[in-house]
């Protein structure tokens, strides 16, 4: 067989293959653009918006009343941001974030311990009924704040926790349950069971291997939920509303929806919105890492 007739087989063979290896790069590119585009698009009209509140906080109102975007005089000042911390002087911005961390730091992790628990109980252990009830848990993910808040208002004043932190700490506990542990036990659920089998023969408690296996191999869930916990509740405004009255009580939210008196001074009313989203932000960017990979991980097995 001569060697021409063997490349000139070759040839053929490997022409249409190249043909469609070059059309499927044409369309993955194509589709890499397309959700380029659709992205940079998304991220600026949320960041345009934003730009007007930064806008609002560091100049006069008088030179944004005509549009934030007008350009023509432009004074910055910081005079929105010093009144913002010290208003209203009954109870101050910086006094309610820091009660909005007294209330935020045990609103994250008291319900991520008890839904770790749980979902591993869901995850690893068989017993009766166990499929009813956690379907029963995932459930109780579709009723509303409002559906509830009234019931909710009442028990806590007749068991004394309204207007007080340890009553709206247990609110958010009940409503991040459920989340969690739909969460959590799917992250479990992918996890290697012959680590644990293996603790088991050595002599270790579920207990144990809860704590000491389950828990570090989790860190990216655990983090993960501890960033969309912990910005649930900073971000919270209606249970606050609803169980907080004292002005000296107030967390963040509440105090900058009460920077305004009669007349709106939106200078200060955008820069305690800024005061107040740099502790989301940086709790964001301090567990990036771990957000995205504990999100994919939890979703992957139902």
């Amino acid at each position: 067989m001569s060697k021409t007739k063997i490349s000139t087989w070759l040839k053929r063979a490997k022409r249409p293959n190249i043909k469609k290896t070059f059309a499927k790069l044409r369309r993955v590119k194509k589709i890499t653009i397309l959700i380029h585009v659709l992205a940079w698009s998304a991220s600026l009209i949320w960041i345009i918006p934003f730009l007007g509140v930064v806008m609002a906080s560091i100049r006069p109102m008088q030179e944004i009343v005509n549009g934030w975007w007008n350009f023509d005089v432009f004074t910055p000042t910081l005079r929105g941001f010093t009144e913002a911390w010290t208003s209203p002087p009954d109870a101050p911005l910086s006094r309610a974030i820091l009660n909005s961390i007294l209330v935020a730091i045990p609103s994250t992790f008291i319900p991520i311990l008890i839904a770790a628990l749980g979902a591993y109980s869901f995850a690893r252990f068989k017993f009766p009924t166990r499929d009813l009830l956690f379907l029963a848990v995932v459930l109780l993910q579709t009723i509303p704040q409002q559906m509830v808040i009234i019931p909710v208002f009442f028990l806590t004043i007749r068991i004394g926790l309204w207007n007080n932190y340890l009553g709206l700490i247990l609110v958010h506990t009940a409503f991040a349950l459920p989340w969690q542990i739909l969460f959590l036990r799917n992250f479990f659920s992918i996890l290697p069971v012959e680590v644990e089998e293996a603790a088991r023969i050595d002599g270790a408690s579920y207990l144990k291997i809860f704590y000491k296996i389950v828990l570090p191999l989790s860190l990216p869930a655990i983090a993960s939920l501890i960033a969309l916990q912990f910005v649930w509740v900073w971000n919270d405004f209606f249970f606050a509303l609803t169980l907080i009255a004292s002005p000296e009580l107030r967390v963040a939210t509440q105090a900058v929806a009460s920077l305004h008196g009669r007349f709106i001074d939106w200078n200060i009313v955008a820069a305690g919105s800024i005061i107040v989203m740099i502790v989301p932000i940086a709790i964001y960017f301090a567990l990036q890492r771990y957000y995205v990979r504990g999100i994919v991980a939890g979703s992957v097995k139902g």
